[in-house]
């Protein structure tokens, strides 16, 4: 497996795996790899010649009083993870590499990025557009590999590849969780050993609120409620959102008649978490 933090060694391998007519599949990440990235990365296994692993975490997504450098990282044990299920190059690059002293260019997706996390990460939803941008151009992908626990970030790099004629597939992933449903996330490992346990509140109302979706229920009112109650009933639990929208323009939905994205945003003391699953042609495809 090829480590690199340089674009152009990057772009040379690239041009080399073109020229041979090979297809390439990138999964982006920002490093502390799990067994969520594990499944992305597996997938692009499955479906390509050649995959690429980013291994950044992209300052730009941060806002002033967020994690950038505490944000954990283990890039030894990304390599590993990485060649063990056969990447072909992982890219690691410094912030400088990424983004020159000068740099002024930022990609964005408007009304998608307004609601959900974006009411609370104004920047965050730039920073991540730009980011992928930027790795599109440098790989030359035929296919990039997101997850699903960030659905909100998965609808929005959907909607610029198509709005911006991208030749790149997106392929959404499902959520992959611990035995007692809590999603795997890197941020997982903030949280105490009491909070860790109080954590699995989120899946706990998720799937009441699927329960509801399932048995008929169209008010989407009437389920927020439920989700939000289940959740408050944990002190530990500081509800930042929970909210039904539609799937395609993330704008809060009343009825619901699919497709619908049902997220939520929860502190468990300091450490934010977030959750979802999704209902396409009245069918909740996620939640496991």
């Amino acid at each position: 497996m090829i480590k690199t933090g340089k674009i152009s060694e990057v772009k040379e391998n690239v041009r080399k795996w073109k020229k041979a007519g090979l297809s390439i599949g990138l999964v982006p990440t920002m490093g502390y790899l799990h067994e969520g990235h594990a499944s992305l990365i597996k997938k692009a296994r499955e479906e390509n010649d050649k995959v690429i692993v980013s291994d950044f975490v992209n300052p730009i997504q941060f806002g002033p009083k967020e994690d950038l450098g505490t944000y954990p990282r283990d890039f030894e044990a990304d390599c590993k993870l990485c060649e063990g299920i056969g990447a072909d190059l992982i890219f690691h690059p410094e912030p400088s590499e990424m983004y020159e002293g000068d740099f002024h260019s930022y990609v964005g997706v408007n009304t998608l990025s307004e609601g959900l996390c974006g009411k609370t990460r104004p920047i965050h939803f730039n920073g991540v557009c730009t980011v992928v941008t930027k790795l599109f151009n440098i790989t030359e992908a035929d296919r990039a590999y997101f997850g699903q626990k960030d659905a909100q970030q998965l609808a929005i790099v959907r909607r610029m590849v198509r709005d911006l004629n991208y030749n790149i597939t997106i392929v959404g992933c499902p959520i992959i969780r611990e035995e007692d449903g809590l999603a795997k996330s890197s941020r997982n490992t903030y949280l105490k050993p009491d909070e860790r346990e109080k954590a699995t509140i989120l899946h706990k109302a998720l799937s009441e609120g699927e329960r509801m979706v399932r048995d008929g229920e169209t008010d989407a009112n009437k389920v927020v409620k439920v989700v939000r109650d289940i959740i408050e009933s944990e002190p530990l639990a500081k509800v930042d959102y929970v909210e039904i929208v539609d799937w395609n323009e993330l704008q809060k939905v009343e009825k619901i008649d699919g497709p619908i994205l049902m997220a939520v945003a929860v502190y468990i003391g300091k450490v934010r978490l977030i959750d979802n699953f999704i209902v396409e042609n009245s069918m909740v495809i996620e939640m496991v």
